[in-house]
């Protein structure tokens, strides 16, 4: 099957979707699949056309032709999409949203008939109109997943029609052959993991920090992973005085964040934003590290409360370091959520678990596409008839 796999950037970009992209695509070709991946270029200069694992990769000046209102270069690549599309002859087309390049989709559709799926990513306002971008791609769509029930709720409020043709897929990982190591309660590390941007609530896991210092003077704050926030973050350390008992890595290579993870006693996610379904909960949890996390977006959903880790309120800094010191100072319970966590993400959140249901989807829409003669609404109403809506 030929599936043309459409992504806001691309590995060797760095985030969750790049991320799930760089580990499934081989795993999908283990399974006679052949993709052809557009994505948009990110901040790293890399050729419009480049090679991932075999799979071609085309890249394109997205952002600023969009942002820039370039008709000319908006033009050039809905051309070079369209000829994409008839050259590739795909089967499926599957888009991972999560941003505003859907429209060179949406507006070559006539391109090539295939069916398409999207997939839902962010979490992001859905007040919208029949008029938007957002409500033209979901409503063409044959199929909508999402990778958490929170990030389909409000599409599905939104655009009541694809509430019988959707999904949650819940994203998963392969596990590291790394064996996790005992909780440290002696040096405690406190790990902070992501991109660090305010969005990611870093800030707010100084802020508790520093009242978890008091109690637990010999505790350590880790800040893994680099971003415009990084600035505004040592100048508060500083001023807090928590220099000493603060330590920034920097960018962390993916092959090296099991690692960083298994050195961690407790692995916090303060977000402040909608968090869809972060992959780094998910990580935490295959290393046996209970988590502390903003009670937002889909993160109720991969950490359960009081059983694998700890959800607080969002912009609460107080109740984050509460959480944080409630599990030093009781180890077995936060080994014990540790190990409910790992048990449960190597039962529900598994890459074998993502690609069978992924696999299963591509074929279903495949085959019904070809059994209503390559007719994409055709398919999509036949998509609204299945029990696919219920996994």
């Amino acid at each position: 099957m030929k599936v043309l796999y459409w992504t806001p950037e691309f590995y060797p970009e760095i985030g969750g979707i790049e991320e799930l992209s760089r580990r499934v695509l081989p795993a999908f070709q283990e399974r006679n699949y052949e993709f052809l991946v557009v994505a948009a270029h990110g901040r790293r200069r890399l050729p419009d056309l480049t090679e991932f694992n075999g799979i071609p990769v085309h890249r394109f000046h997205f952002r600023d032709a969009l942002g820039r209102r370039d008709c000319k270069a908006i033009l050039t690549y809905q051309r070079q999409i369209t000829q994409l599309k008839r050259s590739f002859n795909p089967d499926v087309v599957h888009i991972h949203f999560g941003d505003p390049y859907g429209f060179f989709h949406v507006t070559t559709l006539s391109a090539h008939p295939a069916p398409s799926l999207v997939t839902l990513h962010s979490m992001v306002d859905y007040r919208i109109s029949q008029d938007t971008l957002l409500s033209k791609l979901l409503t063409q769509a044959s199929w909508v997943a999402g990778c958490s029930e929170a990030s389909l709720a409000e599409p599905r409020r939104a655009v009541p029609a694809i509430v019988a043709r959707s999904s949650v897929i819940y994203n998963g990982l392969d596990v590291p052959p790394l064996v996790p190591a005992p909780l440290d309660f002696d040096r405690p590390r406190i790990l902070c993991l992501g991109r660090v941007v305010k969005d990611k609530g870093f800030d707010l896991a100084v802020a508790a920090f520093a009242d978890v210092r008091k109690r637990f003077p010999a505790s350590r704050l880790i800040i893994a992973g680099d971003g415009l926030a990084r600035p505004d973050l040592e100048r508060q350390v500083l001023t807090l005085e928590l220099a000493d008992a603060v330590d920034f890595l920097g960018w962390v290579d993916p092959e090296d964040v099991p690692g960083v993870i298994n050195a961690a006693t407790i692995v916090v996610l303060p977000s402040r934003f909608q968090e869809p379904f972060p992959l780094v909960a998910l990580q935490a949890a295959q290393m046996a590290r209970p988590v502390v996390a903003a009670r937002v977006g889909g993160l109720p959903e991969s950490v359960v409360h009081g059983q694998t880790g700890l959800l607080v309120d969002r912009e609460d800094p107080q109740q984050l370091a509460s959480a944080i010191e409630f599990l030093l100072a009781h180890p077995e319970v936060a080994a014990g959520y540790g190990r409910s966590a790992r048990a449960r993400v190597l039962s529900v959140f598994s890459l074998t678990a993502y690609i069978d249901a992924y696999d299963s989807l591509y074929h279903k829409l495949a085959n019904d596409a070809r059994h209503a003669g390559g007719s994409v609404a055709t398919a999509g109403r036949r998509g609204r008839a299945s029990g696919l809506a219920g996994q």
